[in-house]
This record gives C-alpha cells, structure tokens and sequence, in this order.
C-alpha cells in the first residue's frame, strides 16, 4: 500500500528503479522520464539493487529503536505510586 501523496506507486518506482539498474540510464535522465529527483531515482535504484522488487513498498516510520524508552517494569508501577 502506498500512501494517497506519493508520486510514483510501487509499480512507478519499480519502473524507474529498472530504467536505472537494468537500462544503466543515468537517474537524471530516469528522473526526467519519471518526472522525478536524480536523488529519487538514485534512492530506488540502491533500493532496487539491495531487495529487488520487494524494496518498492512503502517502509513504516516507527522507529526500530528507542534507547531512550521506559522500561515495561517501571511503567506497570507507576498508577501504584499515584494513588
């Protein structure tokens, strides 16, 4: 699923990202075609290189880190130490 502003749809940026890879077009002249940023063109490309056809979809924002969270103990004492 992509999201309703996005420019290219998953089979658009699969598009360019083979105008890139499998053509050897420069992503300035990818990104023309496609209406697009050499730097897009680039990114789906490496993206494309890296997980193939797979790496077109939309990647979730939520972090895969948070080294500055609390921790699941201390969350569970805290209503016990506000009443």
């Amino acid at each position: 699923m992509f999201h309703r502003n996005a420019p290219l749809t998953p089979t658009g940026r699969l598009r360019l990202a083979r105008c890139v890879v499998e053509d050897r077009r420069p992503p300035r002249r990818a990104a023309k075609r496609f209406q697009g940023s050499h730097t897009t063109a680039a990114r789906w490309a490496d993206r494309y290189r890296g997980h193939g056809a797979d790496g077109m979809h939309d990647r979730s924002s939520r972090p895969h880190h948070q080294p500055g969270h609390t921790p699941a103990s201390r969350i569970t004492n805290l209503p016990e130490q506000h009443t």
